[in-house]
């Protein structure tokens, strides 16, 4: 009898995964098997499983494997894999991570080396978890890391709870603050203090912010920002009102704003404020909002006058995940990276893991399959 393995199958907004088992598959030539050893709960998680980005309304075939902030071991090789994205030499049960999408290195983005721009990296997304490789996504025991991806090893001083966050939320920051050009003596402004959120405060301090201003309105999020280098913050529950929140960043830079401001929020209802607090010159880094079809509100003269500039960001490349990591290995007793990580549960509970990931005290849920 084939080997198999357990995932949580997604079906729909407003319906629970359910735990099924599927052969265990062998890995194609340059491809690779990872047994995965958490899995978080991403914000964009959240979005398909309230529904406000319908995976059935975008065409995806359901079921679906989702999930896609995790780590874990090799399992097994494919013909042709002998060594990490660094050049490595990798075996099976060494600790990875790994880039989770898939450029196809030959369409007009990956021939620019915008590979985090390529238009079929998520292909995996587009099968069914009712056809082979069956486990494409990271809730379930298993992830089937396709041929053009990256990996590199894990050092032992990197937990599975540091790593977990690296091949998404933590680069994905690391990425748009290197995209943005931050420079030493800048002030970053993050919008909501989430993984994203947490993650950004770090990489920001690493590459040289002078000042780092958190907005959130939970207590958790406003401390664990706080230990990962924020110095101020702006709470909701005193500045209640947009105006309120932007007149305040003014108040903290001399009536400038920040150089560069970071949605991290993922609701089109902050875009306005974000820009308001943008400095002259500055950047506006939109990552957030993914929902695809909610409309933002703004005055765009206001971007031409004060000569701003909005980059958005979906993933990242693979030299900024080995850099993130390389930071995080820099900076181990600086930072708790071991704390994102905040409540963990086993597979068979990830209904109640997002139920209460969803309620906003719980920084990142980690699904533990095995």
């Amino acid at each position: 009898m084939a080997e198999t393995g357990r995932m949580a199958v997604f079906h729909g907004t407003g319906k629970p995964f359910e735990i099924r088992e599927y052969p265990v598959p062998e890995p194609e030539p340059g491809a690779a098997l990872i047994k995965i050893a958490l899995a978080n709960v991403c914000g964009s998680d959240l979005h398909y499983w309230r529904g406000e980005q319908d995976y059935a309304r975008m065409g995806r075939p359901l079921p679906l494997n989702t999930g896609h902030e995790h780590v874990g071991t090799i399992a097994k090789l494919g013909e042709g894999v002998t060594t990490d994205a660094a050049g490595r030499r990798l075996q099976v049960g060494d600790r990875v991570a790994y880039r989770y999408f898939f450029p196809c290195g030959r369409c007009k983005a990956c021939l620019a080396r915008h590979f985090k721009s390529c238009p079929v990296r998520q292909a995996n997304w587009l099968v069914s978890c009712e056809q082979w490789p069956h486990f494409q996504g990271g809730f379930g025991q298993y992830f089937y890391l396709r041929p053009n991806h990256a990996m590199f090893l894990l050092p032992p001083e990197i937990t599975d709870e540091m790593a977990a966050g690296a091949n998404c939320a933590y680069t994905q920051v690391y990425a748009g603050l290197d995209i943005a050009g931050l420079k030493a003596g800048q002030t970053v402004v993050v919008q909501g203090a989430g993984g994203l959120g947490v993650y950004a405060c770090a990489v920001a301090r690493e590459m040289g912010a002078g000042r780092v201003i958190v907005i959130d309105g939970i207590d958790e999020r406003l401390e664990l920002a706080r230990q990962f280098g924020a110095d101020t913050f702006v709470d909701l529950r005193e500045f209640t009102t947009p105006e309120a929140r932007v007149k305040r960043v003014k108040e903290l830079t001399d009536n400038w704003g920040g150089d560069v401001v970071l949605e991290l929020v993922g609701h089109p209802g902050v875009v306005d404020e974000g820009l308001r607090m943008t400095a002259p010159e500055g950047t506006y880094l939109e990552i957030g909002n993914i929902n695809v079809g909610w409309k933002a509100e703004f005055d765009p003269s206001w971007i031409i006058f004060g000569n701003r500039r909005i980059i958005g960001l979906a993933h990242y490349e693979a030299e900024h995940l080995r850099g993130a990591l390389d930071l995080m290995l820099r900076t181990l007793t600086k930072y708790p990276w071991h704390k994102v990580v905040s409540h963990k549960y086993p597979l068979e509970e990830i209904n109640r893991a997002f139920a209460e990931q969803d309620k906003g005290h719980v920084t990142r849920a980690a699904i533990m399959p095995n």
